[in-house]
């Protein structure tokens, strides 16, 4: 007879079930971005209605009961938004990141479902789970806040572990301190960043802690000698501004390897 976990699952299938969801979730997430852009997007609004429908039938069923009352809670919010008046649709876009970091807590994470606020600029650096002892998986240098944003928003629907610094000096400092605990984090690091930009990080780094981090460089030049700038110096990948967030967290899965 096969073993169970104590949801009468067979071993694995939990976790089968959560990197799909994590998938899903990543979905809902470009879909939020649709609606920052476009808050009448009635085509997003009804696939974020379905895929909301199906994790609201899905979550509790593998043990993530609080996922699906959220789900639950967007599906409903999303037939409404079908029946408004075109006037006043703003804020769904924002509402929905709302939702989708309440899921990701849910399904992810140890932190509490309180929708993240963005941070001062001169506010400490973030993380995404600052349970002590955990490395992260991704790390993401850029003072851009709107990109920054962007970026963190993705990385905790995909439920990544991560963290996001602002300032070049601090971040050099923080990550030269940094255990690891043997792991590779990837690290987005931004090329104009204030106070230190991102090729004297990436020099520093290479001197003190040859090989710690794994590093993709994002910047707007995108030039053929700027991106071989990059990748002569070590980087294992460059990124151009603007970028995709379904672009951007496809490339992460493939580095970071889930």
């Amino acid at each position: 007879m096969s073993q169970v976990d104590d949801l009468g699952l067979p071993p694995g299938l939990r976790d089968e079930y959560l990197q799909g969801a994590r998938d899903q979730l990543g979905g809902i997430a470009e879909l939020a971005e649709r609606l920052i852009d476009v808050g009448d997007d009635a085509a997003a609004i009804e696939e974020l209605r379905r895929e909301a429908h199906k994790l609201r039938g899905s979550a509790g069923s593998f043990g993530f009961a609080q996922a699906s009352v959220v789900a639950a809670e967007l599906e409903d919010a999303a037939k409404q938004w079908l029946t408004q008046p075109a006037d006043g649709v703003a804020a769904r876009g924002a509402a929905a990141r709302g939702f989708v970091r309440r899921l990701a807590a849910a399904l992810f994470t140890k932190q509490a479902s309180a929708p993240v606020v963005p941070p001062a600029p001169d506010a400490p650096p973030t993380a995404h789970d600052p349970s002590p002892g955990d490395t992260p998986e991704v790390i993401v240098v850029e003072d851009d806040a709107a990109l920054a944003d962007l970026l963190t928003f993705g990385l905790e629907a995909r439920g990544y572990r991560f963290i996001h610094y602002r300032n070049g000096r601090d971040a050099l400092t923080a990550l030269r301190a940094l255990d690891t605990r043997g792991a590779q984090p990837l690290l987005l690091l931004d090329v104009d960043l204030p106070a230190l930009d991102g090729y004297s990080i990436f020099e520093a780094l290479q001197k003190d802690c040859p090989g710690k981090f794994r590093v993709v460089f994002t910047t707007v030049h995108g030039s053929e000698a700027e991106q071989l700038r990059g990748l002569e110096a070590g980087a294992i990948d460059y990124m151009v501004k603007p970028m995709s967030l379904r672009v951007a967290l496809e490339k992460i899965r493939r580095w970071v390897g889930r």
